[in-house]
């Protein structure tokens, strides 16, 4: 796989990233994919590799659906794609419409994109950095903006592979590497805008994650930052008992009011809140692509509460600058 990244390593390094960072990345980047345990790796490569190679594809970034189309694509090729992709299962983010086959994934992503993307700051020549970003639905909807750098990073291999396997024909010029904010070089000031969607309530230390995406900030440079959240003021929080929405490793929800005041007291100002929304089970659901339980099955019987006794999962999204 690592020949995959010599391409963003060139586009690091030519967008003024200082050549230690640079390394520092590439070599967490080798050793994490020296020996992946996560999964069944063999499978997913496997995967990769067979997926046929498609010419004069044509991709869409503006639609709902990340779209890749081709006249030049033959019966036998669109099996052999579709084989390849079922073995990459299961897909959280999406959808994707990779030739003819339609991936419909549990997240149905771009209802949370299509809220924010006009409220947050224009990503055209900006250097963009997504911290957790899954299989990287929303920096191909990024690219449209054509930011000049744009790169992801999240530890999920499976994820990872599924990126890769979009990026074979999408040829968006990003990357993701198999890295967490943790593994990032301390003081990197590199990003102009850099989003954490769906990472805060993950982490057990949200401080230290909030502190992680300041120093991955160039000065006046501007957070995206979602996550659940409850209701309440500057002192409210909800920190679950074992599990929330049958979850094991979520840690802390805070407040809209508490985490602008985290971020402010982290160096950050010009805090607004563009987002509050209430997820629903039309939004993330089980699908043909994703079959394990979903949403549904994590609420009570009248869908009031999580199956614990919580509150419904609400989500809001926020943007800073850092100072």
């Amino acid at each position: 796989m690592l020949h995959l990244y010599q391409n963003i390593w060139r586009q690091l390094l030519a967008c003024g990233m200082p050549h230690e960072q640079c390394e520092v990345l590439r070599a967490c980047t080798e050793k994490k994919l020296a020996k992946p345990i996560q999964g069944d790796f063999p499978k997913w490569l496997n995967a990769y590799e067979n997926l046929p190679a498609i010419h004069n594809v044509i991709t869409d970034f503006s639609s709902n659906s990340i779209k890749c189309n081709s006249q030049d694509i033959h019966q036998s090729q669109e099996k052999q794609l579709h084989d390849a992709l079922r073995q990459l299962m299961p897909w959280r983010k999406g959808p994707f419409e990779l030739f003819a086959t339609f991936i419909d994934s549990e997240w149905q992503s771009q209802l949370k994109w299509n809220r924010i993307k006009d409220k947050i700051p224009a990503l055209g020549n900006k250097r963009v950095l997504d911290v957790g970003c899954g299989n990287g639905y929303y920096m191909f909807r990024m690219r449209q903006q054509k930011p000049s750098l744009l790169i992801g990073i999240d530890p999920g291999i499976l994820q990872i592979m599924q990126f890769w396997a979009v990026e074979k024909y999408a040829q968006s010029q990003s990357g993701v590497l198999p890295l967490s904010a943790e593994d990032l070089p301390q003081k990197l000031e590199f990003f102009d805008i850099v989003l954490s969607m769906g990472v805060l309530y993950h982490r057990k230390s949200p401080l230290q994650h909030i502190r992680q995406l300041a120093d991955t900030l160039k000065t006046k440079g501007t957070l995206i930052i979602e996550t659940l959240i409850v209701d309440g003021d500057e002192s409210t929080c909800l920190f679950p008992q074992n599990r929330y929405a049958q979850m094991r490793n979520v840690w802390f929800l805070p407040s809209v009011k508490m985490l602008g005041l985290m971020l402010q007291r982290n160096g950050f100002t010009n805090i607004k809140c563009i987002d509050q929304t209430t997820t629903t089970t039309q939004e993330q659901r089980s699908t043909d692509w994703m079959r394990f339980h979903s949403l549904k099955n994590f609420l009570n019987a009248e869908q009031s509460l999580t199956i614990e006794g919580y509150p419904l999962p609400k989500r809001a999204t926020l943007i800073a600058e850092k100072k």
